[in-house]
């Protein structure tokens, strides 16, 4: 059995590992620590951390002396993960990977491929966002290996052998998780649980509230969390209910991926400051607006840690003479600070305004797909309205909705290091509390106390111990359900393919551990030559059984209301056949406890088993 409970938050900004000592759970205080993480600082010089800087620099052959990348587990290191990659990388954008985690999710790229730094030279190694995912969980590893190294002669404290839980954002697709586990396995993390985001920093504060959470939310609650990190917008709302005189946690909805979160709020602040150069005659080339972006980062974090500071000089390197002479300086003030990141993402806007989706150009570059509109506050207005349609045409919903506009959240739980800035709190707060005055609902209260650092490491860890039967688990099943395409039977067309509809296979809220038979209907197999499979799902969706039929894929797709996955490209074994016969099947659905999706085909009157797993996982 697991001597640790491990929390992993791998997050697009820091990384962080926090640990819950299962044996001691009793007195869950001092149960709980958190890891820290030994990095460079400086060549030759490491230092244990509590966070680790999510950055990954690739270093030319003689950049660095012999020896200087060292680290304890590993004399011969090449590259620098952390706080090192960070600082020194802010000079030379060229050879720095950052924010993996969002390339991770990123499905119009082949993330296996070796492609980050994105557009670095031709000169400079490149890594996919798999493998540089995995590096960052194996440093993660080898740092707790390290750690307790002294224990090992005590048996059973290297960290796979450990209860180990890693955090993804709640809009993280199928694929996304999928490639998450396989980065934790290439690290040599075999046996692991994903959780989403905002139940980990929920989970984070109902440990730090203890007993007294029960004073701040009661039956009834309806609590937004609200997440907004490094490169994602996540939005989920978890209800609070009575179930036989016992509080219950159930998780209504989740929000779609919105790639939108600090690496917005740098880039923007360096177009700020990049006008301000150009209007005094320095021009920066892209490798220098990289420096710009990666300095107005380091520049953002230190206003906001020290609000003392009116401003924080920043430096961008000169690549030549025949660009600029020397060194350019220049200045964040705390001004624009706030007036780009308060007033940009955070805007005073009615209920009714929606976030901007269409492009304005036929043509754009590839990279990676960050929201159209950076108004986090029309996300969230899209979110509510959305999920109160939604609620509203379910025949169980958990949440009553009545005549409301919008879910009315009476909560509010902020999570991400974006919300170290009390301002940005303050305005998501003003904004919602408008949009429920105007509706006729009462104001949302904010829960405080959550440690924006460090919250869904510590609420990983812990989610440790509450598997354990312990403290309250937060309940809802799968967050979406999920569709098979099957391709409709018709006689040939010239001009026009065969229609896709969407078959139900594991319906919205589908607990782990649980199966389902599809009602018999004429299903046919291809096997015995490449194929594809095609899965949609839908948060909109929730009365939809296991065995209904979406017709018309396409229109479902073109409102919003479905959303296509990363197809499944394999050869299901067999012989194929001259005439294109397909193999008669049933078929079965099952949510495997790991948070697998699997979908079995059974051969009609004959002994064919086929199997395909979708890893839907979002840990409850």
């Amino acid at each position: 059995m697991a001597r640790y409970s491990i929390g992993i938050d791998l997050g697009t900004t820091h990384s962080a590992v926090s640990y819950f000592n299962l044996e001691d759970g009793k007195s869950r205080g001092r149960a709980q620590s958190m890891l820290p993480i030994p990095q460079l600082t400086a060549p030759g010089t490491v230092e244990a951390r509590p966070l680790l800087p999510s950055f990954l620099y690739l270093p030319a052959a003689q950049e660095f002396p012999k020896g200087s990348l060292a680290l304890p587990w590993n004399p011969e290191a090449t590259s620098i993960i952390g706080e090192l990659a960070r600082s020194h990388g802010a000079k030379v954008p060229t050879r720095l990977v950052s924010s993996p985690k969002s390339w991770l999710s990123h499905p119009g790229v082949d993330r296996r491929s070796a492609m980050l730094p994105w557009q670095a030279p031709e000169d400079v190694q490149r890594v996919s966002p798999l493998d540089a995912s995995a590096r960052f969980l194996r440093h993660l590893r080898e740092a707790w290996d390290a750690t307790f190294a002294q224990e090992k002669e005590d048996s059973g404290n290297t960290l796979a052998e450990q209860d180990v839980i890693v955090t993804v954002p709640a809009s993280f697709d199928a694929a996304a998780r999928e490639l998450t586990l396989e980065a934790a396995k290439a690290a040599g993390i075999a046996h692991l649980t994903l959780l989403e985001e905002p139940q980990a920093a929920l989970y984070a504060w109902l440990e730090a509230m203890g007993e007294s959470f029960r004073q701040q939310v009661k039956p009834g609650e309806v609590i937004l969390v609200v997440d907004v990190g490094g490169g994602t917008t996540d939005f989920s709302v978890i209800t609070v209910r009575d179930s036989d005189g016992e509080v219950e946690l159930l998780r209504v909805a989740v929000g779609d991926h919105i790639l939108l979160g600090g690496d917005n709020m740098d880039l923007a602040l360096a177009h700020t400051l990049n006008q301000r150069l150009t209007a005094e005659g320095k021009k920066l080339d892209p490798w220098q607006f990289n420096a710009l972006t990666h300095g107005c980062r380091q520049a953002k974090e230190t206003l906001y840690a020290d609000t003392s500071l009116d401003k924080v000089s920043i430096s961008v390197p000169s690549r030549g003479s025949s660009l600029i002479g020397g060194t350019l300086r220049t200045e964040l003030t705390r001004e624009e600070l706030e007036r780009v990141l308060t007033d940009g993402f955070f805007p005073v806007t009615p209920l009714a305004e929606l976030p901007r989706t269409a492009r304005r150009t036929g043509l754009a570059q590839m990279a990676l797909p960050y929201a159209q509109d950076p108004g986090v506050s029309r996300h969230l207005a899209a979110f509510l309205t959305r999920q109160a349609q939604a609620l509203a045409s379910s025949h169980d919903a958990p949440v009553a909705i009545g005549d409301k506009s919008f879910l009315h959240p009476t909560a509010v739980l902020f999570n991400g290091g974006v919300f170290k800035a009390g301002p940005l709190k303050a305005r998501v707060m003003e904004v919602l509390n408008l949009w429920l005055k105007a509706d006729g609902g009462e104001p949302a209260k904010e829960l405080e106390g959550a440690d924006l650092d460090l919250s869904v490491a510590r609420g990983a860890a812990y989610y440790g111990w509450v598997k354990q039967g312990h403290g309250l688990r937060i309940r809802g099943g799968t967050a979406r359900a999920y569709y098979v395409g099957v391709e409709s039977a018709m006689p040939a067309v010239p001009g026009f393919e065969p229609p896709v509809k969407a078959l139900c296979v594991a319906p919205f809220g589908m607990e782990e551990g649980t199966q389902a038979d599809v009602p018999p209907q004429e299903f046919g197999l291809v096997t015995g030559e490449p194929t594809s499979f095609r899965f949609f799902s839908s948060s909109m969706r929730r009365d939809d059984t296991v065995g209904v039929m979406v017709d018309d894929v396409a229109d479902e797709l073109a409102k919003g209301e479905m959303e296509e996955l990363a197809p499944i490209e394999t050869t299901m074994s067999g012989q194929p056949s001259a005439f294109g016969d397909l193999t008669p099947v049933n078929l079965q659905a099952a949510v495997t406890e790991v948070g697998t999706l699997e979908l079995r085909c059974l051969e009609k009157g004959g002994p064919g088993r086929w199997k395909l797993e979708l890893n839907v996982r979002l840990k409850e």
